[in-house]
């Protein structure tokens, strides 16, 4: 081995499909740079499966930056590692030493569905965005967005929501397999502005309200925040929590019920 480089041990998920018995099994990591992400660790695995006739590890990435969210690996019971802050493609191998052993699973939540090996698929985090995560104008002579004054403060809150990428960490690292940081967080990127106003009501009874049909209920664990590669507030939570109340009540009288 060169000095430069670090042997590891690998226990990973396999499984077939959604209805497949799934496994552990073991692989060999040999001579990583730890200059190397995390992904490209895999890759190598992948390449050198694929040079042995054997069938590659499945998992999801995309723009391997931290910005699509799509890198979801629980590694050695962490959701995206050890590190915080960082999704699993930020992850470099100078994190771990020679000789470790590392265990690389899905994320485990009854709402994310094992697709194959190490890629689950989230379309329930998309049912809730679909249920109200958007803004509508009529169209013909409504104002140019970048003519509506917007308060400094409300700004950069809500593009501290928006910085969530939709990785469902959260849920994956919750004991309850909740979704509040997610859901307060596209709630709320959209309710702090003055052009979310006017659904604002509806948007939030909308989303969490789709969001109970798929998800666990929050108990103030607090390990969605400690697994977030983008850091979300849990203030977002309690945002969300205050407008569902007022929600309830408001579109109740929009509808003329007592």
């Amino acid at each position: 081995m060169s000095e430069d480089t670090i042997n590891l041990t690998l226990e990973v998920w396999r499984q077939k499909g959604p209805n497949d018995k799934g496994r552990f099994e073991t692989y060999e990591a040999k001579g990583i740079s730890p200059d190397a992400s995390f992904l490209e660790m895999l890759d190598l695995v992948n390449e050198r499966l694929i040079d042995a006739d054997n069938e590659p590890v499945t998992f999801e990435s995309d723009c391997r930056e931290g910005i699509c969210g799509t890198c979801s690996l629980m590694i050695n019971g962490q959701a995206h590692g050890p590190n915080k802050g960082q999704a699993t493609c930020q992850l470099h191998m100078r994190t771990f030493k020679d000789g470790d052993h590392i265990t690389i699973e899905p994320w485990r939540a009854a709402s994310f569905p094992v697709i194959k090996d190490l890629a689950v698929s989230r379309a329930a985090l998309d049912t809730i965005q679909q249920a109200g995560g958007y803004v509508t104008v009529n169209t013909g002579a409504a104002p140019d967005a970048n003519l509506i004054p917007v308060p400094k403060e409300a700004a950069d809150m809500a593009m501290d929501a928006a910085a969530c990428i939709g990785c469902g960490a959260c849920v994956a690292a919750c004991p309850n397999s909740a979704a509040q940081l997610f859901t307060s967080a596209k709630v709320q990127q959209l309710n702090l502005l003055p052009q979310g106003q006017s659904e604002r009501w509806k948007r939030t009874e909308a989303m969490v309200d789709t969001m109970e049909e798929y998800f666990g209920t929050c108990t103030n664990h607090g390990e969605c925040y400690e697994a977030c590669p983008k850091e979300i507030s849990l203030d977002f939570i309690a945002f969300m929590n205050r407008d569902y109340v007022k929600a309830k009540i408001k579109n109740r009288k929009l509808a003329g019920q007592s």
